[in-house]
């Protein structure tokens, strides 16, 4: 499809005026008062093209040796609602993770919420790669009583030196980053297009980074067929966008705008940028709220599936009794389900490491009554419980033999997969040799 067509089907989106919603809300991004101007930033804003246009859109102009791009402010009260959540409610779970002490790579126990910097950026393209420029870097943060919503828009590639200056001049008490897939895409980029400049600009500040991304695959990856954050949003955070531009769109929109220079052309995706980083806000609230269920009272619901993905994000951190809460909790609630087995499975391997022999090898017995299925490791390390810590050398014989026992059948299995596999092959090559042979 040739640019023209594509951006004659976005054309809606061109000339959309009206902010994207979430659920239960008809204008959230339109209410919020964009932060008044000084006489001064809206006489310069006039003297740009467009200048009535950017000023609508609450943008004014940074100049920076002779190059000028847009910052765009658009300031939200805490009280603000973007979907299941609101905005202050980012103070309630940094005060969970200080409760909570856990060594967690999502923790902010020791941060402070003005110091966490939600950030996303729209490019060029989609891939990395010295080419590939940002023509837009979108942060929010806690500002007294408000989030505020600043973007640093690039109007000409001419003007990237003024951009990476607007913008590295707002970063001052920021700390740490807080990104979906900005550790491998987001800042790197930054990193790379800054690297250019270098000898021009500030260096960059040493962030700490959370990227939300991976918290978001741990617990997800299996119930959602991806984790794009537009899916999370609507399956998980309570946000529906309507009249949203797509991120794919955003380059060619841009090209678009390089070539007319209105506003307007590239206003669904700074509101498109926008809701991301209110959703990053949302995301982590959503997230820290699961992973300290179990032991905050404030911590919201929680299904089987991510308790055992979070369970086993803990025992992979080494932080086996966190874990183990969790493992027992899916056994206690959900006793029918076929996590059940597993959490079990996994409870007894964390009592063995623990040294808690006896009460390894009772989880693992009843597991055996119950005619759990079991992996023929369970039987082995049952035999070594028995064996060598409990000098039960007739039950460890007996648990040997179901291993071995265990080990045939799947032998057996295998073979039998093997087989079937072959016989397909042999179907398929019998069969395109008949075609052959009536063709020839």
């Amino acid at each position: 499809m040739s640019l023209k067509l594509k951006l004659q089907r976005m054309k809606g989106h061109l000339t959309r005026t009206s902010a994207d919603t979430t659920a239960g809300q008809r204008e959230p991004l339109s209410a919020p008062a964009a932060k008044t101007r000084s006489p001064a930033a809206a006489a310069a804003s006039g003297a740009i093209p467009f200048g009535e246009q950017w000023q609508a859109l609450a943008a004014t102009p940074y100049v920076h040796e002779g190059e000028y791009v847009l910052i765009r402010e658009v300031r939200y009260p805490l009280c603000w609602q973007h979907g299941h959540y609101r905005l202050a409610e980012l103070f309630d779970v940094i005060e969970m993770w200080r409760q909570s002490s856990a060594a967690h790579p999502l923790s902010s126990a020791r941060l402070a919420a003005d110091s966490l910097l939600f950030f996303d950026t729209e490019t060029t393209g989609l891939h990395g790669g010295v080419g590939n420029i940002i023509f837009l870097l979108g942060t929010g943060r806690v500002e007294e009583d408000s989030v505020v919503v600043r973007q640093h828009f690039l109007p000409a590639p001419a003007a990237e030196l003024a951009l990476y200056q607007s913008f590295l001049r707002t970063l001052t008490g920021s700390e740490h980053l807080v990104t979906f897939n900005g550790k491998s895409f987001d800042w790197p980029q930054v990193k790379t297009r800054h690297t250019l400049i270098r000898h021009q600009l500030p260096q960059l500040p040493r962030f700490g980074h959370l990227d939300l991304l991976h918290g978001a695959r741990r617990l997800w990856k299996d119930e959602l067929p991806s984790c794009r954050l537009s899916l999370i949003e609507r399956q998980k955070l309570g946000v529906w966008r309507t009249n949203d531009v797509p991120g794919q769109m955003a380059p060619l929109l841009y090209f678009d705008y390089l070539n007319g220079g209105d506003p307007r052309t590239i206003e669904g995706v700074l509101r498109h940028n926008e809701n991301d980083l209110l959703s990053l806000i949302t995301l982590y609230i959503h997230l820290s709220r699961l992973l300290l269920a179990c032991e905050c009272k404030r911590a919201t619901a929680v299904s089987a599936e991510e308790l055992f993905a979070i369970a086993r994000w803990y025992e992979g951190l080494g932080d086996w009794e966190r874990a183990a809460v969790r493992y027992q909790a899916i056994a206690e609630s959900w006793p029918g389900s076929p996590l059940c087995g597993r959490a079990k499975v996994a409870l007894g391997h964390i009592r063995k490491k623990q040294k808690k022999w006896r009460e390894a090898l009772s989880i693992w017995e009843e597991c055996m009554r119950a005619g759990v299925y079991l992996p023929e490791e369970v039987y082995l390390e049952s035999a070594k419980i028995c064996e060598h810590q409990l000098k039960d050398y007739e039950k460890a014989l007996a648990y040997t033999n179901m291993a071995l026992a265990a080990r045939k059948k799947k032998g057996s299995l295998l073979r039998q997969q093997a087989k079937a596999e072959l016989a397909q092959y042999q179907k398929r090559r019998e069969r395109l040799e008949q075609k052959l042979h009536r063709l020839f």
